[in-house]
């Protein structure tokens, strides 16, 4: 029994999916390959097996995550069970919670949306006079 408990590894696009830091695997795999996430400090690819003791760094949007890996599930539950796969320093989860509240106070909201028809037709006019 303890043999199995040291080989204790999974993907880390599927950690992260397990965890509910991503909606989906491919999302999973798209962040880190776009390099937002690390593993001890080092950019990783999306197969890379990951234990418990890793040290996560997970940038989502204007927010940074990092996390120790406690465990590992093969399948996703609810939120309550995915948040004892990992530990939050107090430290990093006050820094991330001190940004969160910067931007409420300071009413930096960046929506990204398609531009509508007024605004497509504004964009063609600048990109024809230019």
């Amino acid at each position: 029994m303890a043999a199995e408990e040291e080989n204790v590894s999974q993907r880390l696009d599927k950690w992260l999916w397990a965890a509910r830091f991503f909606k989906t695997r491919p999302l999973a795999v798209e962040a880190i390959d776009g390099g937002h996430v690390r593993v001890n400090d080092e950019r990783v690819k999306p197969a890379r097996a990951i234990r418990p003791g890793d040290k996560l760094r997970i940038k989502k949007g204007f927010e940074t995550w990092v996390v120790t890996v406690l465990g590992v599930n093969e399948h996703r539950r609810p939120a309550a069970e995915a948040r004892l796969l990992y530990a939050e320093s107090e430290h990093h989860r006050e820094e991330r919670e001190a940004v969160i509240e910067e931007r409420r106070l300071h009413g930096v909201n960046i929506q990204v949306k398609k531009p509508d028809k007024r605004e497509r037709r504004m964009i063609e006019k600048f990109k024809q006079e230019w």
